[in-house]
């Protein structure tokens, strides 16, 4: 039969790669203790479905090192329990599997393959299969079931698929086209209202067009939202690997698997997550002896979950560790010059310093730890996903660090300003309220401190911040942002309202500029710059945390 190879390709490529997370999941399950028998059924159908397609589609190299594979699991398929040592051999080989897809499977195999491959044979012999010849070859022509099975849907109906895989690319676009059109909508109402009432009718027939590309962007959204599962089991492997490497033992349990987010931000999340367990593993997990005297299991769990708030999606890691060791992190702090040896310091002050760049309490350098990276990242971030972290710590009991980041980088509620001859918009998030700012409290700097309700809060003047133009007014409006626990002031010359803003990524010009998280076409038209708070506030926090610190 006639078909498409490369849409054929494509489609095997793909499910190849759903088919080795499914492995890695059920090697992992198998190495916790879970039954082998049904599991390694499960995984050498995967083997053998992954073996055929490529033998199929002339990929050659991928076929023969996954036949290898295929053969030890038929030796072992049976068995009620399998070793550590052949399941850590899977694993290395589930990876390398995972590298000649990347590849298309069409390059040779690499010397560390080869060597890999001459492991599991020796492994095959040492158990007594004889392996049957290789095979699986197709007649000319002739597509095996299981890859046709991968052919993409006909547009006639004919398949009776639920499901369809799409380029997130062009679902960006599909966003953009109707964000845009909601802008143009909201253009067509002033411009109606501006009419009077001799333009009621065509206005009542706008509101219902405009209520139909509103839910039309609601469903783009939702087909853009992905579960956090895949992501948050594909670190149970980072755990298994990571602790083993440095003799401590640890496993990972997750709920809320079945939240959605933003493919996007779950795509960003990853970084974060995995700078974090590095941090538990190091840091907080002990080696198994010390938890024994302490009283604890061998095995230290790490807990990772994800669940809704208020708009937001929220996840917490929580190790049962030893905790931050404050001693540690204040002496750590005095060296460096952060905290005055007679200043007095929160736990909770403490806690965040962590998170400041070039910050380790690491006695060694390690492949973990000790070189001044790794929370830092996480802050970095964490702050260009517009999210918050937390930490909390109880010596010897264990940590939790909470991220809150948005639902969808694609749209924002914001908050419209204006500066000058220009409009901005603040995230809603970061807003708590706005206020005027007093005649004596104005000065000719940039930046200052007003009076909020007996408080000293300070301000960054956005209209000098950004060079806006115009003529200073008599009067200047506040916006209070809270960026964790620091609060500060944006002084702008108006306030517009409340906005929801379809972002628009800056070009590579743009990008480096401090204080600017995106931009927005706003109802006129006209573009706005949605704000970074945390970087347009990080000196000022510097400048007045700097003193509270030491």
């Amino acid at each position: 039969m006639d078909f498409d190879r490369k849409a054929v390709v494509a489609s095997f490529l793909e499910e190849s790669r759903e088919g080795l997370d499914e492995m890695e999941q059920a090697l992992l399950k198998l190495e916790s203790g879970a039954s082998g028998g049904e599991l390694l059924q499960d995984i050498f159908r995967l083997a053998h479905t992954i073996k055929g397609n490529a033998s199929a589609l002339g990929l050659k190299a991928l076929a023969g090192f996954a036949h290898v594979v295929e053969d030890l699991l038929d030796v072992i398929r049976h068995e009620s329990a399998v070793g550590r040592e052949i399941t850590s051999l899977l694993l290395q080989a589930v990876d390398e599997l995972r590298v000649l897809i990347s590849a298309s499977g069409k390059a040779d195999l690499t010397p560390q393959q080869r060597k890999l491959q001459g492991r599991i044979v020796k492994e095959v012999e040492k158990l007594g299969l004889i392996p049957a010849a290789p095979g699986g070859a197709a007649a000319p022509g002739v597509v095996p079931e299981a890859v046709t099975s991968s052919l993409p849907a006909k547009a006639d109906g004919a398949s009776g698929a639920q499901t369809l895989r799409a380029d997130l690319a062009r679902l960006d676009r599909i966003l953009d086209i109707t964000g845009e059109i909601v802008v143009v909508h909201g253009r067509m109402r002033r411009g109606l209202e501006q009419l009077g009432p001799q333009a009621r009718a065509i206005s009542e027939i706008h509101q219902e067009a405009e209520r139909l590309f509103m839910d039309l962007q609601q469903e783009v959204m939702r087909v853009r939202m992905v579960t956090v599962g895949p992501l948050f089991r594909q670190l149970m492997r980072a755990v298994r690997d990571l602790s083993a490497r440095h003799g401590k033992i640890a496993r990972l349990e997750i709920s809320g698997s079945e939240v959605e987010v933003d493919a996007t931000v779950l795509e960003r999340l990853k970084d974060p997550l995995l700078h974090m367990i590095r941090n538990a593993i190091d840091h907080g997990i002990e080696k198994p002896q010390v938890r024994e005297r302490l009283g604890k299991d061998p095995c230290g769990l790490i807990k990772l979950s994800a669940a809704h708030s208020s708009g937001n999606l929220v996840v917490q890691l929580q190790d049962d560790g030893s905790g931050f060791d404050q001693e540690k992190i204040l002496a750590r702090a005095q060296r460096m010059g952060l905290i005055a040896p007679t200043a007095r310091v929160s736990g909770q002050e403490l806690n965040r310093l962590v998170f400041k760049a070039g910050f380790s309490t690491a006695e060694s350098v390690t492949d973990l730890s000790g070189r001044g990276v790794g929370l830092d990242v996480v802050q970095r971030n964490i702050d260009a996903l517009r999210g918050a972290i937390e930490v909390s710590s109880r010596r010897w009991i264990g940590a939790t660090f909470t991220l809150r980041v948005p639902l969808t980088l694609a749209i924002i509620d914001g908050f419209s300003v204006m500066a000058g001859h220009d409009t901005f918009v603040i995230p809603m998030n970061y807003v708590t309220e706005c206020t005027d700012l007093a005649p004596q409290e104005r000065n000719a700097e940039s930046k200052g401190v007003f009076n909020l309700r007996g408080n000293a809060v300070p301000y960054v003047r956005l209209r000098e911040a950004f060079a806006t133009g115009g003529q200073a007014l008599a009067r200047e409006n506040v916006v209070v942002v809270q960026v964790d626990n620091f609060r500060a002031g944006i002084a702008v010359d108006r306030l517009v309202g409340e906005i929801q803003a379809v972002i628009k990524p800056l070009g590579k010009l743009f990008r480096s500029v401090t204080g600017v998280a995106g931009s927005t076409i706003l109802g006129d038209g006209s573009v706005g710059l949605i704000l970074d708070v945390p970087g347009l506030l990080r000196d000022l926090m510097q400048s007045n945390l700097q003193p509270q610190l030491g």
